[in-house]
């Protein structure tokens, strides 16, 4: 899985660097939208952005159930299991300080998509608020 899920991340590269295929937005559209706490806008509404999209429609059949179920695993095992225990690190450590202050940076990619560290923190029974750029802590 993980030789097919490089070599498909190479070929998209190939691909992107041939202008054959173009990503529909850009680092500073990243950004933009990071810092203004947009994190549910046209760019994050995907499960996830954090692994490469390796299932499309010209694969052959059998490649594209490879990718499918290269696609699942990678997003448990790489983002979905990473978030949780990030978020029970951070519960732990508030849990186990409570006289302390903590602060908690964390990049986009934890933020992206369905089951992140804010929703594993919410779970929990937090309240997380989102501080945009500029604005004092």
């Amino acid at each position: 899985q993980v030789i097919f899920a490089l070599n498909q991340t190479l070929l998209q590269q190939e691909r992107l660097r041939a202008g054959s295929v173009q990503i529909p937005y850009t680092t500073e559209d990243l950004i933009k939208h990071y810092n203004c706490g947009d994190l549910s806008s046209i760019i994050f509404n995907h499960d996830t952005s954090q692994v490469p999209n390796i299932v499309n429609a010209t694969l052959p059949t059998r490649e594209h159930i490879t990718a499918q179920e290269t696609d699942t695993y990678f997003r448990q095992e790489l983002i979905y299991k990473r978030n949780e225990r990030m978020g029970r690190r951070v519960k732990d450590l508030l849990e186990e300080h409570p006289e302390k202050s903590f602060f908690f940076a964390f990049g986009a990619g934890h933020f992206m998509g369905n089951n992140t560290v804010i929703d594993v923190l919410r779970r929990e029974g937090y309240e997380v608020e989102h501080t945009p750029a500029g604005q004092a802590i």
